[in-house]
């Protein structure tokens, strides 16, 4: 499969997956680089890419903007680290939740789509 999610949220075309993280350290191989692949043209074609992203040991759920993700990979891809740590994760786009709530990810993806646009 792509990825977890294709749709469109408020007119605007969004495709997610849904990562899991029992360390502080994500392996990068948990990401397939086809997925990379497509959440990369998917964003070419206007559309918002991203992961959320649980660190089941914190209870602590993530957005990550695909610009976010590209940064990692690539580092990877040029000889770096094949990981990126919990300490790299922009600690804004946390989602918050509680018992019985969904997810809350659409504020996220506001934020995703304020700081593209500079508002």
């Amino acid at each position: 499969s792509t990825v977890d999610y294709i749709g469109v949220i408020q007119g605007i075309p969004v495709c997610f997956d849904a990562k899991e993280c029992a360390t502080d350290t994500f392996p990068l191989h948990n990401i397939h680089e086809h997925q990379i692949n497509f959440m990369k043209e998917f964003e070419l074609q206007d559309g918002i890419s991203f992961i959320i992203l649980y660190f089941s040991t914190r209870d602590e759920f993530y957005y990550m903007p695909f610009s976010d993700i590209i940064i990692f990979w690539e580092r990877a891809a040029n000889g770096g680290r094949k990981s990126f740590t919990y300490d790299e994760v922009d600690k804004s786009y946390r989602i918050n939740h509680g018992k019985g709530i969904m997810l809350h990810y659409l504020e996220m993806i506001q934020k995703d789509i304020n700081e593209r646009t500079g508002e």
